[in-house]
């Protein structure tokens, strides 16, 4: 396996797994997963369906406990201070909830209540976060009248609200067509000027587009951890890497 990028390393983690296991009876959904992102790294999750990328980012989130193993968001291990760590935290879950007889904007008058924002600083932070995910043209429609494009921008947009320093993103483009796929690449290339992202994905494109690092994992083991350079340097594309990390018996 690859060693991670020595850049920034003087920068804090922000996103720690440290011998991360899930176990239902007998079945390892992750096996010993251990790793450190920095701050102001965006890190591509990379693996095939039901290799355990979800599982492992439920247990950074501590919406999941570790069998064994300890998860930490900016320092806080999220099985003893899960508060203080999602304070820290945005995470944005594939197919995400939302509710479809709200508009984007009582969905975020919603959750910034529930999130503590009050006065001008709610009123500020939701005119923000409707600015910063483009939502002005739908903001007063039904969400579940929206596209599945503009619903994303809409979870984006309440995981953005109460302004987190680290955000973890499951399948944020998945079942978007081309334009919305490009479109939430833009944003979170914006996000990642100032944010930690780990960002899972089965789409290889998606690395090359907005991401300077790569974590592989298989049948819930960590696989590779290094820069896409680093993995393509023998010449072989992402996709043939893909393959061989998923066949192999390292």
């Amino acid at each position: 396996m690859s060693q991670s990028p020595k850049d920034g390393q003087s920068r804090p983690a922000m996103i720690e797994a440290e011998g991360l296991s899930k176990y239902y009876g007998d079945f390892a959904a992750t096996r010993d997963v251990s790793f450190q992102i920095r701050q102001g790294e965006v890190v591509a999750f990379l693996g095939p369906n039901g290799a355990g990328k979800s599982t492992t980012m439920k247990l950074l989130t501590g919406y999941l406990a570790p069998s064994t193993g300890t998860a930490r968001i900016a320092g806080h291990d999220m099985s003893t201070d899960r508060l203080a760590g999602a304070a820290r935290l945005g995470y944005l879950p594939e197919n995400g909830p939302l509710y479809p007889d709200m508009t984007p904007r009582t969905l975020l008058e919603f959750f910034a209540d529930a999130r503590g924002l009050s006065g001008a600083h709610k009123r500020e932070r939701i005119a923000a976060v409707i600015d910063q995910c483009a939502l002005g043209a739908v903001i007063g429609k039904a969400i579940g009248k929206l596209s599945k494009g503009y619903r994303q921008r809409v979870g984006m947009a309440q995981v953005l609200l109460h302004e987190p320093d680290v955000l973890i993103l499951d399948e944020p483009t998945a079942g978007l067509d081309p334009n919305q796929i490009r479109e939430v690449r833009d944003t979170i290339r914006r996000l990642g000027e100032n944010k930690t992202i780990l960002l899972s994905t089965h789409i290889l494109q998606e690395v090359d587009a907005m991401c300077s690092r790569v974590l592989f994992i298989d049948e819930g083991r960590l696989r590779y951890d290094g820069t896409p350079g680093e993995l393509t340097r023998d010449g072989k594309s992402l996709d043939e890497h893909f393959q061989d990390l998923t066949t192999s018996d390292v």
